[in-house]
């Protein structure tokens, strides 16, 4: 046990709690901007996995990680507007959409993986990066530098959502017709394209998250390799109040629980494989049962939007 303590390991485990953290962030921040206008998409781990199989797929194919993580993308993209005219359009119950979505996902993503791959492989994905000068600060440099673009542009997307949301007359649209759609409406704010925009925009992130586990953590694709990352990352919009920043915070909790976890078990410390797999979601558990009392979910999530409702 004295060993987790010893200060490489420490850093180590900063170091891969900082990675780990880079699909939540993508996944539970496009997330909260669906939320946020009132549409709960439970169907991210179903887009995270196509965006992960596609993102390898093309960027394999044709050597080039970039178009790999554009197809991530437009395929987030697509699931996205599929959502949008299921639970928006059609008004279908939005966590029975959802769920269907995410089964859609898992077996579409499946499907292709076994005929067009056939077994695992492996791709040069992002590199690090390591940013000069920073990187040379003593312990806390190699941390937080040296990582691939898509775990610095997961952290960058923090403020910048933050910003949007709070600051500009689109995000101020946003948090309008979540709260409430009919006074949004009432006001000209035209409540459908809204919503159409931030679940379809939720959708590109949960395909970027999905793409930065195959092309830029992992560097391989199998089947369902998000493992529920997906449903985390519904969490953690609870965990964090529908705020980025707050989002922000629950996903390095998680990561850094998650990220300790997998040290134990390499160092081989005595603690049971099973439970030290399960600390980090026994942990979410916990967080959120304390999280959501404090926190006010926007009025309208879930909601069907129909012109004239009272």
């Amino acid at each position: 046990m004295d060993e987790l303590f010893k200060l490489p390991v420490l850093l180590g485990i900063l170091y891969s709690g900082i990675r780990l953290a880079t699909p939540y962030l993508f996944a539970a921040v496009g997330e909260t901007f669906a939320q946020r206008s009132g549409v709960l998409n439970l169907g991210v781990e179903g887009i995270m996995l196509m965006g992960a199989y596609s993102g390898f797929y093309v960027g394999m194919k044709s050597g080039n990680v970039w178009l790999g993580l554009l197809a991530a993308a437009l395929v987030g993209i697509l699931m996205g507007l599929l959502m949008s005219v299921i639970s928006i359009t059609m008004q279908a119950e939005q966590g029975i959409s959802g769920i269907g979505l995410h089964l859609f996902g898992l077996g579409l993503s499946s499907l292709l993986f076994k005929t067009t791959l056939g077994s695992v492989e492996s791709i040069n994905g992002f590199k690090p990066v390591r940013i000069p000068i920073l990187a040379d600060i003593p312990y806390v440099g190699e941390v937080l530098f040296n990582h691939n673009l898509l775990v610095y542009a997961a952290f960058l997307l923090v403020p910048l959502s933050a910003w949007f949301l709070s600051k500009t007359t689109f995000g101020l649209k946003i948090r309008a017709v979540g709260q409430n759609p009919q006074a949004a409406d009432t006001l000209g704010v035209n409540v459908i394209a809204v919503r159409y925009f931030c679940v379809c925009l939720g959708g590109m992130l949960a395909g970027i998250a999905g793409a930065s586990l195959s092309i830029a953590l992992i560097n391989l694709f199998q089947e369902n390799m998000t493992n529920g990352m997906g449903f985390i990352a519904v969490a953690l919009v609870y965990f964090g109040g529908w705020k980025p920043y707050g989002v922000l915070a629950g996903a390095l909790l998680f990561s850094f629980v998650n990220a300790f976890q997998l040290w134990v078990q390499v160092l081989g410390i005595k603690i049971p494989s099973d439970f030290a797999i399960m600390m980090p979601y026994v942990l979410t558990i916990l967080a959120l049962a304390f999280a959501t009392k404090r926190a006010q979910q926007p009025a309208a999530l879930t909601k069907p939007f129909e012109r004239g409702e009272n």
